[in-house]
Parts: C-alpha cells; sequence; structure tokens
C-alpha cells in the first residue's frame, strides 16, 4: 500500500510511489499553466468548429463562419481589379504611341510595366533589361527586331521562332555546313567581322569578298543589320551570344538561335501594352 509522507528536505508531500529508494513527489502544476492549457483546449475545439479544420474524403471542412483564405485573396484581387480598371480601359482602349504622348497614361504605365517586366522579362533580360549571355539587352540602341514603341510591341505579343503562326522567325544558315566554306574562309570572315566590329573594316580582304558574297544579304553592306529579318548588327562590339574571333566563328558554323515566347498568350492586351511602353522607355527604345 502506498504511504503518502512529508518530504523531509522540500516540505512536499509524496505521491506514494517509491522506486530504489526514490520517493516521488507529489508536486502539481502551477496554476496560471493549467488555466492556459484549458484555455487552450477551448480555444481548439472553437477554432474545430468555427473555421476550416479538418480534411475530408472530399475536401475539408467548411466551418461555421465558412472562412477561406482564397475566397478572401480573390475578393481581395477583385477590389484591386475594380479600383484599376478606369486606367486599364483607357490603355486598353489607346495605342501605345497614344499612351506615350499622354503624360498620365504614360505614368500609369511605366509604374505598372516596371511590376509587370520584374515578373515576367528579367529572369532572362536581367533587372533593367541589362540583358545576359543569349537575352538581348532592352537598355541600348540596337534592337534585332525594331526598337519602335509599336515593333517592341508586336515582339512582346508572337516572341520570336516559337509555335505562334505571327511569331518572328529568323534563321542563320550554317556555313560550315551545305555550301561549305573551307575552314581557311571561315578564319577569314571570322578576322573581317572582327575588324568591321572594330570600325576598321578590313578592305579588299578575302574576308570582305566572302562577307560581300555570303553576309550582305542580311547583315547590309555596312554590317548595320536588318531589322525586318532579324539579323543583328556587326559593325558594333555588342555580341549576343560570344564575341571575339573564336565565338565569330562558333556562329558562322554552328549559330545558335534564341526563342522569346508569345506573351499575347498568356498576358492581357493592356498589360502588354504596359510593357511595350516601359521596354521602350528603358533608354534604347528608338
Amino acid at each position: 500500500m502506498a504511504t503518502i509522507e512529508k518530504d523531509a528536505v522540500s516540505g512536499q508531500n509524496t505521491t506514494g510511489h517509491e522506486w530504489d529508494g526514490i520517493k516521488e513527489l507529489n508536486t502539481p502544476l502551477p496554476k496560471w499553466w493549467v488555466y492556459v492549457f484549458w484555455a487552450c483546449t477551448v480555444w481548439a475545439i472553437g477554432y474545430w468548429i468555427a473555421m476550416p479544420a479538418w480534411p475530408t474524403p472530399n475536401g475539408f471542412t467548411k466551418g461555421m463562419l465558412n472562412y477561406s483564405s482564397r475566397g478572401s485573396l480573390d475578393e481581395d484581387l477583385k477590389a484591386q481589379k475594380q479600383s484599376r480598371s478606369a486606367w486599364l480601359t483607357k490603355i486598353e482602349k489607346a495605342s501605345v504611341e497614344e499612351i506615350e504622348k499622354d503624360k498620365a497614361l504614360l505614368q500609369y504605365a511605366m509604374v505598372g510595366g516596371k511590376v509587370i517586366f520584374g515578373e515576367n522579362c528579367s529572369a532572362c533580360h536581367g533587372a533593367g533589361g541589362s540583358g545576359a549571355m543569349g537575352y538581348p539587352r532592352l537598355a541600348d540602341d540596337e534592337w534585332l527586331w525594331g526598337g519602335s514603341v509599336a515593333e517592341i510591341e508586336q515582339t512582346i505579343k508572337f516572341g520570336v521562332r516559337n509555335a505562334n503562326a505571327n511569331s518572328r522567325q529568323s534563321e542563320m544558315l550554317p556555313f560550315g555546313t551545305g555550301d561549305k566554306l573551307a575552314d581557311q574562309q571561315v578564319g577569314q570572315l571570322a578576322d573581317y567581322v572582327v575588324s568591321m566590329a572594330g570600325k576598321a573594316p578590313a578592305k579588299g580582304s578575302p574576308g570582305e569578298a566572302i562577307f560581300a558574297e555570303r553576309c550582305v544579304a542580311c547583315h547590309a553592306e555596312d554590317g548595320s543589320g536588318n531589322k525586318d529579318l532579324g539579323a543583328p548588327a556587326l559593325n558594333n562590339q555588342l555580341w549576343l551570344f560570344k564575341g571575339g574571333k573564336d565565338g565569330i566563328t562558333a556562329q558562322i558554323t554552328k549559330p545558335k538561335h534564341g526563342s522569346m515566347p508569345a506573351w499575347s498568350e498568356r498576358l492581357d492586351a493592356s498589360t502588354i501594352k504596359m510593357l511595350a511602353v516601359y521596354v521602350h522607355n528603358l533608354g534604347g527604345g528608338k
């Protein structure tokens, strides 16, 4: 039979349990702890009843309050869309040229376009349109497909080299295969392009003759490119891929071709217009 006694050291009663000479003290939990515990228990039961809590085979319990964080978000988004609707309606009805001429619309489009660019474009084109290897810089004066605000809108809408029927399409021929150039000729052509990029074309060189025969149709006689074909300018030091003789040689023999999605398949018209206006005003729009 358990014998309850008072511990001589602590003055606390024992429970009567003893193991190997060690007696267990009967130390109750602090009252504040007990109150907090029961308060939390009552709160939990109330939460289970009032809020969505329990999973079921077909979903989850809705709770008496029928609250949904997703529903709350939808309401917030609807309210936000309604507050913007007047501006977005004006932007949707106006052309990109008209938006740029309207100071208030331009300001709104620039703010919206910056957010849209950060969410959809900066991963490839860099923050502020700084560009990256294989992805064009958007904050300069060089444009593969034209830098007017309408041309930028067109490129954003339909993209480049994708499955959309209106996508911009062009490809550089691999002059190291098919109607093949000899290795020596490839080197001569690369040397000429390097000299052209350095603003000192090697006139009368073998590379110039090859360039006139093979490259002028797309890149123009002075290497200024052709926006209608998406042919880049070669008379500067801006390279979409690697520059220098090695990079140019690689592009002549095994050209790389980038691709861009058709954003009209993902974004609405007003969003694309704001994005086009923002890109046009990054500093390099024509």
